[in-house]
C-alpha cells in the first residue's frame, strides 16, 4: 500500500493542527489540534473527526499549543486508546493546557445551559472535562530529541529541536524497512532562531517529502537580539504610561507570557521602562510557569532564564477570579497579562470590555492573529467590536509588536527548508493562511525548490506519497468549502452588519429617519421569509460558547 498522507487541520489556516499517516500496516496522527478562529472554523471541534479514532495506532505531537494538542482528550473520549509521543516538557506542558481547556469548557457550559434554560433551548455538553484530560495523560510516553523509536507497526520516529517553545520538536517519521524506507519530516511550529530562551531548530539533512509550516511565509520581520526585542518593548512601555492608563497585553499562556515577563521585570529594574505591578492574569500560564521554572534549563546559557518568572514585590499572580475582578478597581499605569493571545477565551475578554472604550488603555497584541479572531479584527483596526454580545467601541491604543513571535519569517523558513535538502519529493506547505502559503512557495521556488513539488493542500485534502512526489488522491468527504478555513464567516458579517446598524441609527437625523431605515430593512428581510412581515429569526448558528 502507498502511504496515505490527509490534512485535517491546519490546512489553509494555521489552528487544529491533524495529519494523519496511513500504510499497509498503521495508522498515526502527528497533532490533533483545536481550531480557533472563525465560529464555522471552531464548529469543527463539535463535530466528529473524519476518520475513525479507534484506528489511530498512535499520535506523534510537537509541542503543547492547544491547536496542537487540544483534541486530544476527545480523541481518547471516540476511542483512541493507543500511546501519544511526546518530549518531556511538551508532556509536562500539556498536563496544566488540557486540564485547564476542559475547565474551561465545563465552566463556559454551565454558564451557557443556563442562558439555554431560559430560552427553552435543549442544553450542551463540553468537548470534554479536565476529568477527561487528566485520563488522556496516561496516555503519554516521553521521548527524547534525537533517539529513533518505533512508534507503531513498519513507522519509526526522531525527534528534532524546533525552536518554537520548551519542548517543541520537529518529527522525522521513517516508514518502511531498511533500504526501502520513506523519509518524511512534519516542521511543527519552526522558531526563528537565536533566542535567548529557547535552542536554534535543527533537523536532518535529505528527505522524502516536507511537510513545512507556512504562518509567516509571505513576510519578513527584522531580526531582533534580546537587546534590540527589550529596545522595542520599552518603548511601547514608555508611549504606554504616557498615555496614563494601564497596558493590556493578550498573551499565550506558553513561553509567550514567560518571555515577556522576563524582558518586563529586567526592563524595569534597569530602569528602561517605567516601574510599575505587573499582573499574571491567567492561571494557565501561573501552572506553566511552574514547569518553566523546572524543565527550562538552556545548555547554550548554562542557566534557566525564566528563574525571574515568580511572585515578588511587583509581579503578581491571580489564580483565582476574585483576585482578577479586583483589577476593575485599579486606576493609572499598571500592566495586566492575560490570556488568551487571539483574545477569543479566557480572562482576557473581560479586561478588554473593560478597557477597550478608554483612550488612556493601550492593548499591545504580541502574536499572530488568526482570522475570525477578536485579536485580528483589532489588528486589523475595527473601530468596534463585539464581546460576549456587548458592543465596545474601540478607543484605547491598539499596538502590535512582532518581536516576540515564536514563528520562523519567510527567510527563516526557507532558510530552514534549504538545509534540509535534497528533498526528493514533495514540500507540502501546512499551518498558514492561503496568503502566507502561496508567498513561501513562490520564495521556495526562487530558491531553487521545482515548482512542481511545492504543494499548497486545503482542509481535508489527502495525498498518495509515491515514489518521488505526493499525488493527490480523490477528495474524501470535506467539512467545509475549499478555502474556507481562513476566511470571515457569516456570523463575523452578521455582528458587523449589527454594528453598522447601530452606527447608522445613532447617526440618523432624526426618529423618523431611524423608523424609516428600520421599515426597509424589515421590507428585505420579510421579503427573505416570503410575506414581508417583521419578525425575528433565531440565531440558528449560534456559537456554543457565547
Amino acid at each position: 500500500m502507498t502511504p496515505i498522507l490527509s490534512f485535517h487541520g491546519a490546512a489553509g489556516c494555521v489552528t487544529g493542527s491533524c495529519a494523519r499517516l496511513q500504510t499497509q500496516d498503521a495508522t498515526i496522527l502527528v497533532d490533533c489540534g483545536m481550531f480557533q478562529g472563525s465560529k464555522t472554523l471552531k464548529a469543527l471541534n463539535y463535530g466528529q473527526f473524519p476518520f475513525d479514532p479507534s484506528q489511530v495506532d498512535a499520535v506523534l505531537l510537537t509541542h503543547a499549543h492547544v491547536d496542537h494538542c487540544g483534541l486530544l482528550p476527545k480523541l481518547m473520549l471516540a476511542g483512541f486508546e493507543g500511546p501519544i509521543y511526546a518530549t518531556a516538557a511538551t508532556r509536562d506542558l500539556c498536563a496544566v493546557m488540557l486540564a485547564d481547556a476542559g475547565g474551561i469548557q465545563e465552566g463556559e457550559v454551565a454558564a451557557l445551559n443556563r442562558r439555554n434554560q431560559r430560552r427553552g433551548l435543549a442544553p450542551v455538553e463540553p468537548i470534554y472535562t479536565a476529568a477527561d484530560a487528566a485520563r488522556v495523560m496516561k496516555q503519554f510516553r516521553k521521548i527524547k530529541l534525537g533517539e529513533p523509536v518505533t512508534v507503531a507497526p513498519g513507522i519509526s520516529a526522531v525527534y528534532w529541536e524546533a525552536g518554537h517553545i520548551l519542548g517543541s520538536a520537529s518529527i522525522e517519521v521513517i516508514v518502511g524497512v531498511a533500504g526501502a524506507e520513506k523519509r518524511l519530516l512534519f516542521s511543527g511550529d519552526l522558531g526563528s532562531g537565536g533566542s535567548d530562551f529557547v535552542a536554534d531548530p535543527q533537523g536532518p539533512k535529505g528527505v522524502d517529502h516536507l511537510i513545512l509550516e507556512s504562518t509567516y511565509g509571505d513576510r519578513e520581520r527584522v531580526a531582533a537580539s534580546g537587546v534590540a526585542r527589550r529596545a522595542v518593548l520599552a518603548e511601547e512601555l514608555k508611549a504606554a504610561h504616557a498615555a496614563g492608563g494601564p497596558l493590556l497585553i493578550p498573551a499565550f499562556a506558553l513561553e509567550r507570557s514567560q518571555e515577556l515577563l522576563v524582558d518586563l521585570l529586567q526592563l524595569m529594574e534597569d530602569g528602561d521602562a517605567p516601574r510599575g505591578d505587573i499582573f499574571l492574569d491567567s492561571p494557565l500560564a501561573i501552572e506553566a510557569s511552574k514547569v518553566f521554572l523546572e524543565r527550562g534549563w538552556n545548555p547554550a546559557l548554562q542557566r534557566n532564564p525564566f528563574e525571574p518568572v515568580q511572585p515578588s514585590e511587583h509581579l503578581r499572580f491571580l489564580a483565582k477570579p476574585w483576585d482578577s475582578d479586583g483589577l476593575e478597581r485599579l486606576s493609572g499605569w499598571h500592566v495586566i497579562l492575560a490570556a488568551s493571545g487571539m483574545c477569543d477565551a479566557g480572562r482576557v475578554r473581560k479586561h478588554l470590555k473593560r478597557l477597550l472604550w478608554r483612550k488612556e488603555a493601550t492593548v499591545l497584541l504580541c502574536g499572530f492573529q488568526a482570522a475570525g479572531t477578536l485579536g485580528r479584527l483589532l489588528a486589523d483596526g475595527a473601530p468596534r467590536v463585539s464581546i460576549q454580545g456587548d458592543e465596545v467601541r474601540v478607543r484605547a491604543r491598539v499596538r502590535k509588536l512582532d518581536a516576540y513571535s515564536a514563528h520562523a519569517d519567510a527567510a527563516g523558513l526557507t532558510r530552514w527548508a534549504l538545509d534540509r535538502a535534497p528533498v526528493s519529493g514533495s514540500i507540502l506547505l501546512a499551518h498558514g493562511e492561503p496568503d502566507a502559503a502561496a508567498g513561501l512557495r513562490d520564495r521556495l521556488i526562487a530558491a531553487g525548490f521545482d515548482a512542481g513539488s511545492v504543494l499548497i493542500p486545503d482542509l481535508d485534502d489527502a495525498f498518495d506519497l509515491t515514489e518521488g512526489a505526493a499525488t493527490p488522491r480523490r477528495p474524501s468527504p470535506v467539512r467545509l468549502p475549499p478555502h474556507a478555513a481562513a476566511k470571515l464567516d457569516w456570523h463575523n458579517h452578521r455582528v458587523a452588519f449589527q454594528m453598522a446598524l447601530n452606527a447608522a441609527l445613532e447617526g440618523a437625523g432624526d426618529d423618523a429617519a431611524r423608523e424609516a431605515l428600520l421599515r426597509r430593512l424589515s421590507a428585505v428581510v420579510g421579503g427573505q421569509l416570503g410575506d414581508g412581515k417583521p419578525r425575528s429569526i433565531p440565531d440558528a448558528g449560534q456559537d456554543p460558547f457565547e
